[in-house]
């Protein structure tokens, strides 16, 4: 049988950058028209390998990047100050947004809204937690300080 190295995930062969043995109909007449794999060639196989560990590095490098600015976040107290009434209440609202350039401004990290978690917009003077997703699975607390504008 000969080998392929797959250049896409494929159901019930294998995924991307993996060498299999298939057939050579298989190969032939699917996986390279589809362009899904490619003969598995001895330069073709040290490159596959080159990748793999490339991507490898990468994916390290990026979780460990990650961790460094959860911790980051975890140590950071944002301090917003909103227009707000007598009784404590703002005449707006803190949102996801908010919070997301305060932490750019504060700590140089762009981090989207949509990784940012509130129940509700904040709608009071007070010290919330809010909690930020800076990767998949790996979350940090920022300590968040809605103040009354002077």
């Amino acid at each position: 049988m000969p080998e392929a190295i797959l250049l896409q995930d494929v159901d019930g062969v294998g995924e991307k950058g993996t060498v299999v043995d298939v057939s050579k109909g298989y190969l032939r007449n699917f996986l390279i028209p589809r362009k899904l794999a490619s003969p598995a060639t001895s330069g073709a196989v040290q490159v596959a390998a080159l990748r793999a560990a490339a991507q490898e590095k990468a994916t390290r490098d990026s979780a460990t990047k990650a961790h460094e600015n959860a911790d980051l976040l975890n140590k950071t107290v944002l301090t917003l100050a909103e227009k707000a009434g007598d009784d404590g209440r703002l005449f707006g609202s803190v949102t996801t947004q908010d919070i997301a350039d305060a932490i750019k401004q504060a700590r140089g990290l762009t981090i989207d809204k949509r990784h940012i978690t509130l129940e509700e917009p904040i709608k009071q003077i007070g010290t919330f937690q809010v909690t930020v997703e800076v990767a998949t699975g790996i979350t940090a607390v920022v300590k968040t300080m809605v103040t009354e504008l002077k």
